[in-house]
């Protein structure tokens, strides 16, 4: 054994030829700058504008003159930042109301905010559940589900996505722990599908088990009044536990919340360990969410420009020969199947004004890259036609 020397020098060794790896196969992922604010219309670090069409901002409050002004006066009535944790003095009026107004806005019985949904659903399991229990959790959840169901000790089940019957022989095999949580995202954000919630409702009753959704990219989008899955398939107040994020419809900033029944969200108060230790979120990020809230219960309109706007952009790829998944949400799955392709696309989809990403494995399947395109209500007619143009003439240079 070697004693003595430098031991980053080799670690540094050992990192640069992964990271050579990943870049060579194509795999890299490279960041790109903005210097304006979130919209339809963004402008990079080189003074380029391109229309934005891989942001979740779906319906277009990212830059909202209204959240701003409720920004500026909610600065000078709480102030910047919380500088501590909610329950040694970090609640403020604003974060119970905001509380309150989602509880009220999904028909539960209260809510808990995080710093971020990735903080919720990390945060949720470790605290209600032991090894006595179980976790059946869909193969296609968002990775904060995943570590969040790492972070817990019960027993774990994994169904292939969206399969009943899958997931019934996981119910089956679940039996002999005490208390048994089905896990499911209600939008799957790669592909834009929405989980069979009514069907799997049915299922956890059948076979004694809780239900939780992560609505995070289905709140504001799916559902008559956007209040989604659970209202899409009339559950509203149904399932025990829903997580969900300020981060994506409901105003694209930051900050995330667990909702549900009451005895749940109170465990969570108690013992749920990125609550606990993570600063509250600043009071006029609360505020802004308030206001959406108000603004989701006092109309639609938004909601049926982003309905409108997917439908086109959808139905026009679709006519110019473009592989497209199933999408009942703002999500439209552009298929490429190969990461290089994806790659090589998006960057010449830049080129042309469209600013896309391509996603590839890890984040999808080996063999399943593609470039995810967001819709927003924010988009325009000529915005949608200008990026369907756009990849219809790559795909021709391309071949």
């Amino acid at each position: 054994m070697k004693i003595g020397g430098d031991m980053y020098k080799r670690f540094k060794s050992h990192l640069q030829s992964q990271l050579n790896d990943i870049e060579s196969a194509g795999l890299y992922k490279n960041e790109r700058t903005l210097i304006s604010p979130q919209g339809p219309e963004i402008t990079t670090s080189d003074g380029k504008k391109v229309l934005n069409f891989c942001a979740n901002n779906y319906l277009g409050l990212s830059n909202s003159p209204e959240l701003k002004e409720v920004v500026r006066k909610t600065l000078d009535s709480h102030g910047y930042g919380m500088s501590s944790v909610r329950f040694i003095c970090g609640t403020t009026d604003i974060h119970k109301e905001l509380e309150q107004r989602i509880s009220d806005f999904f028909g539960t019985e209260d809510t808990i905010l995080y710093a971020a949904a990735f903080d919720a659903n990390g945060g949720v399991f470790e605290p209600l559940l032991t090894n006595e229990d179980a976790i059946i959790s869909d193969s296609l959840n968002h990775a904060s589900i995943i570590d969040g169901v790492r972070l817990c000790k019960a027993k774990r089940f994994r169904y292939t996505n969206a399969d009943l019957e899958d997931l019934e022989d996981q119910l089956i095999q679940a039996q002999p722990q005490r208390f048994r949580i089905i896990v499911t995202d209600g939008v799957f954000s790669m592909d834009g599908n929405v989980a069979p919630l009514d069907k799997i409702m049915e299922l956890a009753e059948k076979y004694d088990a809780m239900v939780m959704v992560d609505e995070s990219h289905s709140a504001g989008v799916i559902g008559e009044t956007g209040r989604g899955t659970t209202e899409h398939f009339n559950l509203l107040g149904k399932v025990e536990i829903i997580s969900g994020t300020l981060g994506k419809a409901f105003g694209g900033a930051i900050g995330g919340f667990t909702t549900g029944k009451k005895e749940i969200i109170d465990m969570l108060r108690q013992r749920s360990r990125p609550y606990l230790f993570s600063n509250s979120i600043p009071p006029m990020v609360a505020a802004a969410g308030v206001e959406v809230m108000k603004m989701m219960e006092a109309g639609t309109d938004r909601l049926a420009t982003l309905r409108e706007n997917t439908r086109y952009f959808t139905d026009k790829m679709i006519e110019n020969g473009f592989d497209i998944k199933p999408t009942q949400s703002a999500i439209c799955a552009v298929m490429l199947y190969d990461a290089k392709v994806a790659q090589e696309m998006a960057a010449r989809l830049l080129e042309e004004g469209i600013y896309v990403i391509g996603f590839y494995f890890p984040v999808v399947p080996q063999g399943e890259a593609r470039i995810r395109v967001q819709i927003s209500a924010a988009h325009k007619k000529e915005h949608l036609d200008k990026a369907i143009e756009a990849f219809q003439k790559v795909a021709n240079d391309m071949k």
